[in-house]
């Protein structure tokens, strides 16, 4: 029995669609990067009082660490899921359990008043956070690159991409008013609830923009064609086995093309609120303010770098990204050491830029590496599973290097290093532009050429992922 054609939708549709994916993305990346500005400026002297101001920064960015270390775990359960029950299901649940827990954090009750627990609730709560986001990415770049078609897709599934400048934008907006308007005590003593407690509002809005779409037509496609095949012969393999099956050289491909990406954008965000306030002693409020407009550029830039990535390709932009994030980080420190807001502006505004040539592409690239019936897991597991590595550690890494060495060189190695990392897994994957979600081989890349099947897809005479054999993931 074949699959029922997925028939593409309307402009409108369209556009409709990648709106709810980029409020719901948008809503919580402010939640996650909430809790990254707080841990730099409000969180070490909340939750960790008795500590050396540095010594404070460190323990509160090992909680905002946390977080990281439960989003694979995240993509583990969400991608499972979300190949056998669809997109859009999983998306809510995501939005749920992340603005929740944002909006209890708010409630959370300082060590002034119950002592060593306070910390303890507070990291519970972040790895809620971690978990939902680890299950949030995939499925919203999904949603949008399995409604789009080939031609276009790197610009549309750059949309929910720009969710991570527009949270931090938003976050970084609300802390920077609040800092403004409050003194240090008020905003230190309740003013940094204010931010947290909004989510809750910011949740019900997404919630009813997110159940408003329909599910991926390329998924529902799918998922007739293995429930027409399960009532003839074996039993559908677990998602998370076949990813690894076949795909295991495109989740480490993913893996590593994250390194410099998510490196980077944590040491140009949160690290820099530490760097710049302590080490070059600049005002909490330039910093963020720096933050705030490099975002807002961000923000504009990443869907033309999506669009740049339908012209020439995902890899090339890719690497025009790690290249340039690389060779920045020395200039990147000695701009924000001059002292100067101007200077402080173009260091973070230029890193933010090169991250998007990066992080745009990123969406559409993983969405094609996958066949639909594992692409949920294997997007989430190649890109959650890095940040363990990258973006968990990274601000972490950065403070314990400036307090070793009270140096930005080791930093900057630092970044490098990472960069030299993406360069090479980006190398050595295949170009994916053009390919056709509904023919992604199982397998790609040397594994598919071995077995005879094309790593391209399309109307490349390979067999489609709706006409896999007996036993294999459909």
């Amino acid at each position: 029995m074949s699959a029922p054609a997925a028939s593409p939708p309307t402009p409108s549709n369209l556009k409709r669609i990648v709106g709810a994916s980029l409020v719901g993305t948008t809503i919580e990346w402010y939640d996650f990067f909430l809790y990254g500005s707080a841990a730099a400026l409000v969180f070490n002297k909340v939750f960790f009082p008795d500590s050396d101001p540095l010594v404070g920064t460190l323990l509160s960015f090992l909680t905002y660490a946390v977080g990281f270390a439960a989003r694979p775990l995240g993509a583990l359960v969400f991608g499972h899921y979300g190949d056998r029950l669809g997109r859009k299901k999983l998306l809510v649940i995501s939005l749920l359990m992340m603005g929740g827990a944002t909006f209890l954090i708010g409630l959370l009750p300082t060590h002034a008043t119950i002592g060593t627990a306070a910390p303890l609730l507070l990291t519970v709560l972040r790895l809620v956070q971690g978990f939902a986001l680890g299950g949030e990415w995939g499925g919203a770049v999904l949603l949008v690159s399995e409604h789009g078609d080939a031609k276009r897709r790197g610009f549309w599934a750059s949309w929910p991409q720009t969710g991570a400048p527009a949270g931090q934008l938003l976050a970084t907006a609300v802390l920077a008013v609040l800092t403004a308007v409050l003194s240090e005590e008020a905003f230190l003593t309740w003013g940094w609830r204010i931010p947290f407690l909004l989510s809750g509002l910011l949740v019900l809005v997404g919630l009813w923009i997110r159940l408003s779409v329909d599910e991926s037509p390329v998924f529902k496609a799918a998922l007739a064609s293995a429930e027409a095949r399960r009532s003839e012969d074996a039993a559908e393999k677990l998602p998370l086995v076949s990813v690894l099956r076949h795909h295991w050289r495109d989740v480490l491909v993913a893996m590593g093309a994250r390194m410099a990406e998510n490196i980077s954008y944590y040491v140009l965000t949160a690290f820099i609120l530490v760097y710049a306030t302590t080490a070059v002693d600049l005002p909490q409020q330039t910093a963020l303010n720096a933050v705030l407009i490099g975002s807002a550029v961000h923000f504009v830039t990443i869907p033309m770098w999506g669009a740049l990535s339908d012209r020439l390709g995902r890899r090339p932009v890719y690497m025009i990204g790690a290249t340039g994030v690389g060779l920045w980080m020395f200039p990147f420190f000695q701009l924000i050491d001059t002292g100067s807001f101007p200077a402080l502006l173009l260091a973070v505004t230029v890193g933010l830029v090169l991250h998007g040539a990066m992080y745009a592409p990123q969406a559409a690239f993983f969405s094609e590496m996958f066949a639909t019936r594992m692409r949920y897991s294997g997007a989430s597991i190649g890109a959650q599973f890095s940040s363990v590595a990258a973006g968990a550690p990274a601000p972490l890494i950065a403070t314990a290097l400036l307090a070793e060495y009270d140096s930005s060189v080791p930093i900057s190695l630092y970044v490098i290093a990472a960069a030299v990392i993406t360069l090479i897994a980006v190398g050595v994957a295949q170009e994916t532009r053009h390919r056709d979600l509904t023919d992604v081989p199982t397998g790609s890349g040397r594994a598919a050429q071995k077995a005879g099947v094309p790593a391209q897809g399309g109307a490349s005479g390979g067999r489609s992922e709706e006409g896999l054999s007996t036993g294999s993931v459909r």
